[in-house]
């Protein structure tokens, strides 16, 4: 059965997303295949033009490489930029803020850092584990 959508955005955003999270998981690894623009259509029941789109964005990000004849595969070094394009990401929209308000309720650095690490503690403990 497909994903439902999440209304998070167009189609082809949504798909395009799934495929880079498996990039960034490992799960599609570098030079792999890529599923193809059917594939990916009928998996999401969606038509093969917004599939197709959702392919031409993993390639304008440089995720992807079409080889002529044979398919998409995952471009080389396409997880590690994706990582640091998502661990920049993070800190723009999560670590910055923190340490603004951080700063604003005088906290310092080890104050901080020990809120951190309980934090993640007590996620590690109900979740099981982090990533």
């Amino acid at each position: 059965m497909a994903p439902a959508p999440d209304s998070g955005g167009p189609l082809f955003a949504q798909i395009a997303a799934s495929l880079a999270d498996q990039i960034a998981d490992g799960g599609l690894g570098e030079d792999e295949r890529i599923p193809s623009t059917n594939d990916l259509a009928s998996f999401h029941r969606v038509n093969p033009a917004t599939a197709a789109r959702a392919l031409t964005s993993l390639v304008d990000d440089g995720l992807a490489e079409k080889r002529r004849g044979v398919g998409m595969f995952v471009a080389k070094g396409a997880r590690e930029r994706l990582l640091a394009a998502r661990r920049r990401e993070f800190a723009e929209r999560y670590v910055r803020p923190l340490v603004v308000e951080a700063a604003r309720l005088g906290l310092d650095d080890e104050e901080l850092l020990a809120l951190v690490r309980d934090e993640r503690g007590a996620v590690s403990l109900s979740a099981g584990s982090l990533p």
